[in-house]
């Protein structure tokens, strides 16, 4: 299960950065990272995670749900094509000239019809799952397996979407390629322009005899079980686990997007990867000092409380915290003491003390 990064982060730029700044720094980021220029073998993944992240800043809309909602306020509500789909226009004005056009730059990167570039191949949609999560959950990691309800492959015909014993047609408009181009010179710029066949919708081929189950979309709703891993060291937010989501016949799956959150622990507090945790000590244990033994997230631990130990004292327990998802090692646990004043007291009680305040001045 891995987790998307920010993409204010991915660009380098703010929540209060206007439109033209967004677009200035992707322009920058995506000649630096363009497959032309740049031939490191990690150069496509950057190119296309920072043309994710401006697809999605640069149209309001999307823009405003990611600012509200993260990564499943879009995800669970476009596919990778809507996405991009609204910023077609703006990478066309970018890599447009001179370089082969939009699609077949986009093409040569994600794979003609992967990614969510192409018409051939379509992906399926993204599910969102919220669970909760304990301290020790974020401690040991966790197993968990889900009974999840999507969109799977019609066993009926094998996600064909045809009837059994009938095959699919090749589309006589695009001739199987799901899409119709158009080159337009205009000066010393090529654009080259992509749509979707309207005969085939895309598809490449025509279904004339359809699944009486799926009525031809080669899916249907159904449950399959799931298993995946919450890693130790586990932060609250939106995690991904990938091709998990709703099935598309001769498509790309979605992905699963988990919600976790860290519930509230009644003994323990939580910062990164240390934890806190208050232990009552009486005034005459804090006076004297005393050994105590105190919780962990794992087990116990024996502290000693020195003599005059004064309140709000801080006993740190090494390697007693969590890990982190993004670093090694453990945090230490922290005992804060706190020092516990009777509000009531006998009259013997109160007598010895006056004696003690005597003869301490």
């Amino acid at each position: 299960m891995t987790a998307k990064r920010d993409y204010y982060e991915v660009l380098g730029v703010s929540k209060t950065s206007t439109t033209d700044e967004i677009k200035k720094q992707y322009r920058k980021l995506a000649l630096k990272f363009h497959p032309d220029r740049n031939k490191s073998s990690d150069a496509g993944e950057h190119f296309k995670e920072i043309s994710e992240a401006y697809a999605v800043l640069s149209d309001p809309e999307k823009k405003q749900l990611y600012d509200q909602h993260g990564h499943a306020g879009v995800d669970g509500r476009y596919s990778s094509e809507d996405i991009f789909q609204g910023a077609r226009g703006d990478f066309s004005d970018i890599f447009g000239r001179g370089g082969g056009g939009f699609d077949s730059i986009f093409e040569s990167i994600f794979g003609r019809g992967g990614g969510g570039f192409g018409f051939n191949q379509q992906r399926g949609s993204d599910i969102l799952y919220e669970t909760s999560v304990t301290l020790e959950d974020v401690l040991h990691g966790k197993k968990m397996e889900i009974d999840l309800e999507k969109q799977i492959r019609c066993d009926n015909c094998n996600g064909t979407g045809c009837k059994p014993g009938t095959n699919k047609k090749t589309c006589s408009t695009c001739n199987g390629q799901g899409q119709v181009r158009q080159t337009r010179n205009m000066g010393f710029a090529s654009f080259v322009t992509a749509a979707p066949c309207s005969t085939c919708n895309g598809q490449g081929s025509i279904i004339e005899t359809p699944c009486r189950e799926c009525k031809g979309q080669g899916k249907k709703k159904g449950n399959k079980k799931i298993t995946f891993e919450i890693p130790p060291g586990i932060d609250s937010g939106d995690y991904t686990v990938p091709n998990e989501g709703n099935e598309v016949p001769g498509g790309s799956n979605g992905d699963l997007i988990v919600r976790v959150r860290i519930q509230p622990h009644l003994k323990f507090k939580r910062d990164g990867k240390d934890i806190f945790y208050d232990q009552d000590v009486s005034m005459i244990d804090a006076t004297l000092g005393c050994e105590i033994i105190v919780p962990t997230l794992d087990g116990t631990e024996k502290i000693k409380i020195d003599s005059g130990s004064q309140p709000n004292t801080i006993i740190k327990l090494k390697g007693k915290g969590v890990t982190h998802i993004n670093s090694r090692g453990k945090g230490d646990q922290y005992v804060r003491i706190v020092v516990n004043i009777p509000k009531k007291l006998s009259k013997h009680q109160k007598k010895l003390l006056e004696e003690f305040q005597k003869d301490s001045d």
